[in-house]
């Protein structure tokens, strides 16, 4: 699957219609994509790219769909593509294939945007930083859309789009200055590339206080929240669930005070 920047932004085809016939289409594409995965170990080009108007709006999120039978970009429903993907891999090879589909989607402006929307599991810092840095390098077609996310009626610039979805990376990984949204998100994925054990503990001090914030209630909530306790659990955290939590992704710590807070009422 090949990118070819191209100062207007253009989407798979797949992706423009009504509800209905992009999941359709989407569909047909995700098996497309398992076929030639399955005999090449490489996924297909979509068929046909159309060009998006500029300020022309893109659904980036489900929860704002709601005139589903009015034709318009979805750009969450890669989503769809995804899932007809690994409707047939076998559980083991799950994760592997749809990391594949990712590394390959990153090559394109809509998948860059997708995956940093989508924020799949786990969200590490260097996950993160692939993501961050695949929207960067399309940066300037993406400008051309506005985008629907969460907010009901509002369309978002890029830059608020950004705001919009990874805000906790910026407080957490550059939470200081008043450099563009664009600037920020430089810093942060060469930051999160570059971050060491530590530096991820860092990061993830500075969001801590939005995750006690919406965790909901805890048993033991004092304890979860106090910094000394929260400092020796992270030092012993094995690597996998570390690695989970390094980028410091405010719902991947709701998780980890959960957990917590779980253990400590089997003590």
């Amino acid at each position: 699957m090949a990118s070819g920047q191209t100062s207007a932004l253009q989407l798979p085809s797949f992706l423009h219609g009504t509800f209905r016939s992009v999941q359709q289409k989407t569909r047909r594409d995700g098996s497309r994509c398992r076929e030639q995965y399955r005999e090449e170990g490489t996924f297909p080009v979509p068929r046909q790219m159309l060009e998006v108007s500029p300020g022309e709006v893109v659904v980036a999120h489900e929860v704002v769909d709601f005139q589903r039978e009015r034709p318009a970009w979805r750009l969450y429903m890669v989503s769809s593509v995804l899932d007809s993907l690994l409707d047939a891999v076998d559980s083991r090879n799950t994760l592997s294939t749809r990391d594949a589909y990712e590394a390959t989607c990153l090559e394109t402006a809509w998948g860059a945007l997708y995956f940093t929307l989508a924020q799949l599991g786990p969200v590490s810092a260097e996950r993160t930083a692939r993501r961050l840095q695949a929207v960067l390098r399309f940066w300037e077609p993406l400008q051309c859309a506005r985008y629907l996310f969460k907010k009901l009626g509002a369309a978002h610039s890029l830059e608020e789009l950004m705001v919009a979805s990874c805000d906790w990376a910026m407080d957490a990984w550059c939470p200081l200055g008043e450099t563009s949204v664009r600037e920020r998100l430089e810093v942060v994925a060469q930051r999160m590339e570059n971050a060491t054990r530590e530096d991820c503990i860092n990061a993830i001090f500075r969001e801590m206080p939005r995750a006690l914030a919406h965790v909901g209630e805890l048993k033991h909530g004092k304890v979860v929240a106090d910094p000394d306790f929260q400092r020796e659990r992270l030092t012993s955290l094995d690597p996998r669930s570390f690695e989970r939590v390094s980028g410091a992704c405010t719902a991947d710590l709701i998780w980890l005070l959960t957990r917590w807070d779980r253990e400590l009422e089997k003590q």
